[in-house]
């Protein structure tokens, strides 16, 4: 089992330049870990999500009427699929066009695992 090290450059939409390497090994094996050029905004989109099902577990407990719960509800199942949208987007971009590259069938099989049970 032979490992190689890459270091990759992304530039960020604010101008942030982030460098980070990860190491391959030869084995088949996709579970590398590393920063993605999307962190920080999936990071940010999760915290509104959080905070918006937050409000909502308020307005149940309020007694609000349930259709304004099933109205906010769905702004936050929107806001979680735009926010997998954009993870695997960036997922794409990165680590499967590196796969490709280094012949790692591995790693497009498990993307296919993952946008089967995203899209359910």
């Amino acid at each position: 089992m032979s490992e190689t090290n890459e270091t990759h450059v992304h530039v960020l939409e604010d101008g942030t330049i982030m460098e980070h390497s990860h190491s391959h090994e030869n084995h088949g094996e996709h579970g590398h870990h590393h920063s993605h050029a999307q962190t920080k905004a999936v990071l940010n989109r999760l915290s509104r999500a959080i905070g918006h099902l937050e409000s909502i577990k308020r307005m149940v407990e309020d007694g609000r009427d349930c259709s304004e719960v099933l109205i906010q509800l769905s702004a936050v199942k929107s806001a979680i699929n735009n926010t997998g949208k954009i993870i695997l987007q960036d997922h794409i971009e990165h680590c499967i066009v590196d796969a490709v590259e280094h012949g790692d069938k591995d790693a497009i099989k498990e993307l296919e695992r993952a946008i089967d049970r995203f899209m359910k």
